[in-house]
């Protein structure tokens, strides 16, 4: 079983301890390093390279919102996984447009924690089901042009796939990898998909996936 590394940021001593020993309890799970505010965990994700790299929102130096785009920006293949207690739609919006790939609430099972690191770490996103409501409620104003779009013009096979892994977190470079073509080929198609569907953004690509229910695949 390969082993998913993990950098907890967490400015509060007794809870990085905490999420440590859940954490370390199960056998593919391996604490690298915890940092205690945003400029440090910026710092030591870019030095230890972990999986995932678990983020409180609310820190010191650098707020986990600021600390998490520093790090997409530097190191986009390390996946972030926010933790938190706001249920809030301004924080959902800026944090998936900040391109982190899982939402966990503090006030959770410890088990959900543990399904989002597999989950991300796996390539995917992950929403708290908590927040899932908040997520379509971001878009309600939109609602009706992505419903006439959806059963109007339709995104070639292609275009869908390109959809599907931006929405799971996966970068342009990952995807053309993936589907052995160029990273401009994928920004032409990701462009043509956008256009058809009217939609703008990473944080609108995610909930048309929801919609489409592409994040509960596997």
């Amino acid at each position: 079983m390969t082993e998913i590394s993990i950098l907890i940021a967490e400015d509060h001593k007794t809870v990085r301890e905490g999420l440590k020993m859940i954490i370390e309890a199960e056998s593919d799970l391996k604490v690298v390093g915890e940092a205690g505010d945003g400029r440090e965990a910026v710092r030591l994700a870019q030095e230890l390279k972990p999986d995932v790299v678990i983020m409180d929102i609310s820190m010191p130096e650098l707020s986990g919102l600021v600390a998490a785009a520093q790090l997409k920006r530097v190191a986009p293949a390390i996946k972030i996984l926010t933790l938190t207690r706001h249920t809030d739609k301004a924080y959902l919006k800026e944090l998936v447009d900040a391109g982190v790939s899982g939402y966990v609430l503090k006030q959770s099972e410890p088990d959900e924690l543990l399904r989002a690191i597999r989950a991300v770490a796996g390539g995917a996103n992950y929403l708290d089901p908590a927040v899932t409501a908040t997520m379509f409620e971001i878009f309600a104003v939109r609602k009706h042009n992505l419903k006439g779009q959806i059963e109007g013009e339709y995104l070639s096979e292609r275009e869908s796939e390109v959809m599907r892994l931006i929405a799971r977190g996966y970068s342009n470079k990952e995807i053309a990898e993936q589907l052995e073509t160029s990273v401009k080929t994928i920004e032409s198609q990701k462009a043509s998909a956008l256009q058809k569907l009217n939609i703008r953004g990473r944080h609108e690509i995610v909930s048309y996936a929801i919609m489409k229910g592409w994040l509960q695949e596997n």
